[in-house]
């Protein structure tokens, strides 16, 4: 069935559509939600990215000390660009791996298994520990060579304290995670 055009008092065809006035106030609105969902959008993205970096290490330090304590071996977590080999840097935004290490050594040796690796971080946020390439849990959970008031501290690229997060060790190997200025630690969390 097709319509008829509408017409007006003197007989004319009104043509349907879109005025001007309503195109110009739908751009508005338009405008006016997208301004304020982007700024939203980056703090939830952000937000989500730093929190699976902080949880990544994390649950692997909780399963390094559970397989040490469950198989009654040493296990170590260290920093790894390659997924194989311990690099001894702090820089912990490069990748690690957990592996048994019944050697006790803090070494990847030919006969010892790699439990998990982590590869290093796509973006620009920088994890560090201060002073610490490695962590090894002996068979009864506890860490060494790990100081009361240890700090991971992950930054993003910006540097703020919105998005800094911590990981605070005690010595018999609790790990808590902290944000920024609400530190429960011996070492403040910046």
């Amino acid at each position: 069935m097709v319509s008829k055009p509408k017409t007006v008092g003197n007989g004319a065809a009104r043509a349907s559509g879109f005025t001007m006035v309503e195109m110009m106030m739908t751009v508005a609105i338009a405008a006016i939600v997208l301004t304020l969902a982007v700024p939203s959008f980056r703090y939830v993205t952000n937000s989500n990215r730093i929190a699976a970096e902080i949880n990544g290490l994390l649950g692997d330090l909780q399963f390094a000390r559970a397989e040490a304590i469950k198989e009654g071996r040493t296990v170590t977590v260290c920093v790894s660009s390659n997924g194989t080999q311990c690099t001894g840097t702090t820089n912990w935004q490069n990748g690690w791996i957990v592996f048994s290490d019944p050697a006790d050594i803090g070494v990847v040796d030919a006969n010892e298994v790699i439990l998990r690796v982590q590869k290093p971080f796509s973006g620009t946020d920088t994890f560090v520990a201060n002073g610490l390439s490695a962590v090894t849990f002996n068979r009864e959970g506890y860490a060494a060579p790990i100081a009361t008031g240890t700090l991971f501290t992950l930054h993003d690229s910006t540097n703020t304290s919105a998005w800094t997060r911590c990981l605070a060790f005690s010595t018999i190997g609790q790990v808590v995670s902290e944000r920024a200025n609400i530190s429960t630690n011996v070492t403040p969390c910046t």
